[in-house]
């Protein structure tokens, strides 16, 4: 890709797939956009347990559109036309997680722990001799590290947001909504902290409820919950809304 874009923003969260588990659900994670591809792809092998020296990387949007292929180690990854929560998908030509799925899984599950470790040929000895993926030490600890450091901004964003406070709410590619702020904290089975809010008009998706437990009370359809980064408070007026006016 020639040129390099302006970036905006500072991180992108976006999925995460690979082309040995297609069934799999995304992983989402967050990166850095002033990283380069080649520094992307090192991140990834964490991930998905691949090489970066033989993965492809395909850009889909959130509509399962292809957008284009990443294919320049040296470019930064901001230079791309990625955007929060579309999706990353990996292919490699030799990948390396196929510890479950493999000619030899059958196997592995016969042998004792002694066993396996005496083994020169598996998926660990491979991951082990060349220091990759959760046996890359150094790696690992800038992920953990990288991982703390997320959730210590998150939870001073979240910290800022009251509930009963007024806010605007902007996801990415959804438009500005305004709403009232309902709940602030944890939500079962996600990652992190989420604001729950009931918007002005019913543009949302629940009504204070997720997977059967309830955090607050709104009409259908009034609810949602989104990451603290997607909120700003401030006194916003109530949008006056009217049903005639919809087509």
């Amino acid at each position: 890709m020639e040129g390099i874009q302006v970036i905006t923003q500072d991180f992108i969260n976006v999925h995460i797939t690979k082309s040995d588990s297609e069934d799999a659900a995304p992983v989402e994670r967050r990166f850095k956009k002033g990283i380069t591809v080649a520094e992307f792809k090192t991140k990834l092998e964490l991930v998905t347990g691949g090489s970066a020296a033989t993965m492809k990387l395909k850009v889909y949007d959130n509509k399962n559109n292809f957008v284009c292929d990443i294919d320049n180690n040296e470019a930064l990854l901001g230079s791309y036309p990625i955007d929060d929560g579309m999706r990353i998908h990996v292919i490699d030509n030799f990948t390396l997680v196929k510890d479950l799925g493999s000619s030899d899984s059958a196997e592995r599950f016969q042998l004792s722990e002694e066993e396996y470790e005496k083994k020169g040929d598996t998926l660990r000895s491979f991951l082990q001799r060349n220091k990759l993926g959760k046996y890359n030490e150094e790696e690992m600890n800038k992920f953990k590290e990288q991982q703390q450091k997320e959730l210590e901004e998150e939870a001073k964003l979240a910290a800022a947001v009251l509930v009963g406070a007024r806010c605007e709410v902007r996801v990415p590619q959804q438009g500005v909504r305004r709403a009232t702020v309902k709940y602030n904290g944890p939500l079962e089975g996600a990652k992190g902290l989420w604001i729950g809010v009931q918007y002005d008009e019913p543009r949302g998706k629940n009504d204070g409820s997720v997977n059967g437990k309830r955090y607050f009370t709104c009409p259908p359809k009034y609810g949602g919950f989104v990451k603290p980064v997607y909120i700003t408070v401030g006194d916003f007026p109530e949008e006056e809304f009217d049903l005639d006016d919809e087509i």
